[in-house]
């Protein structure tokens, strides 16, 4: 739409209202401009009802896309609203080149469509793992972020070629300058490396409690980024770490464990030493037959110390459960279990205790000294 036709658009407007004549352009430059906020006004609302109405159906990848579209959409039709202003207003402004319209147009268009498509991926990845809990956020996290990269790489190249930059070039001097950008930004470099080490190693995942020996560092995964891990630790405060950092130390991560571990001492009396063999066979059964200790996993129940004040037992074997509450039951019901069959045996646990052995030398000395102060 170049500015003649605008103008004559407007002339059966205009030849009710003369007093008009002399400012045809400028009424058409509010003309356009109302006109295009009302009309991405009702769009804007058509495709919210038309994005309501979709969700309901089975099929999610159409409103996904009408989702995705919509504001870009709005902000297209604002755009072209402004250009075509502009366009209607060049010829009368010194300030406004004649091809300043057709290049704002053309390059809006490439970023909006980028804006577009990036957003469908968002929305995509979310619209998955909402529907499928078999797929790995971790993946689907660095898949999608990946192709966003891809998007945004390419429209930048995109523009340059359009706005007379030479690609090659660039990409020639790339080889020279990234030498130098390397040196600048080797901790960003490494921290992008390492967090792309993570999505391919995968040793753990968005929802998994991790710690390390190495350095202070415990809690669960909240996200993956490509230079920063955020863990959030078990008092509540978020932990952010660089993904260089894991390059460097060990990482444990309980959340993959397959059983939990319950290793208790257990001492009794030097006087029930008669009982001993019979406490030890009766807790060995116990646990054998307890519903949720894992018996093919190792289970130790044997005399295994003489202590200063005590016969130690050792107790050592594995839950069936992982989860840490659960465990705690269990826990706590094994011991309950240990202390009856201790009183049931008529044994008593240990306390810690120290004899004191007087010489009869030594107490004579002590009444002597007595009688001396008297």
């Amino acid at each position: 739409m170049n500015e003649q036709a605008v103008l004559d658009w407007l002339d059966p407007f205009i030849a009710y209202f003369p007093a008009f004549q002399d400012y045809r352009w400028q009424l058409g430059v509010v003309l356009l401009t109302l006109g295009s906020l009302l009309l991405a006004l009702i769009i804007d609302r058509i495709l919210a009802h038309l994005v309501r109405s979709l969700e309901r159906t089975s099929p999610v990848w159409d409103d996904l896309l009408i989702d995705a579209v919509r504001r870009p959409l709005i902000l297209l039709i604002l755009m072209l609203g402004l250009t075509l202003s502009l366009q209607l207003s060049a010829p009368h402004l010194k300030l406004v080149e004649s091809e300043l319209p057709d290049r704002v147009r053309e390059v809006g268009f490439i970023l909006l469509l980028s804006w577009a498509l990036i957003r469908f991926v968002a929305r995509a990845e979310e619209a998955m793992l909402r529907r499928d809990r078999s797929i790995d956020r971790t993946t689907a996290d660095a898949i999608c972020k990946l192709v966003r990269l891809i998007i945004v790489v390419l429209t930048g190249l995109v523009l340059m070629q359009y706005l007379g930059y030479s690609i090659s070039g660039i990409l020639a001097f790339g080889g020279i300058g990234g030498l130098a950008v390397g040196f600048a930004a080797k901790d960003l470099l490494a921290n992008f490396f390492g967090g792309l080490m993570i999505y391919l190693d995968r040793p753990f995942k968005v929802g998994d409690w991790v710690r390390s020996p190495d350095k202070p560092i415990e809690g669960v995964v909240e996200k993956i980024g490509w230079r920063l891990t955020i863990i959030r630790t078990f008092d509540k405060r978020p932990l952010y770490i660089p993904n260089a950092t894991f390059a460097s130390i060990s990482v444990e991560n309980p959340s993959r464990m397959t059983n939990r571990r319950i290793y208790e001492h257990v001492g009794v009396r030097y006087d029930d030493a008669g009982v001993v063999k019979r406490v030890v066979d009766r807790m060995r059964e116990m646990l054998i037959g307890h519903p949720e200790i894992d018996e093919n996993s190792t289970l130790f129940v044997q005399l295994n110390r003489f202590g200063p004040s005590s016969l130690d037992i050792m107790v050592y074997c594995f839950t069936h459960t992982t989860d840490w509450g659960r465990y705690l039951a269990i826990r706590e019901d094994v011991m309950l279990r240990i202390i009856a069959i201790v009183d049931e045996l008529g044994a008593e646990i240990a306390f810690p205790t120290t004899t004191v052995h007087l010489q009869a030398s030594a107490l004579a000395g002590v009444e002597s000294s007595e009688a001396v102060e008297a």
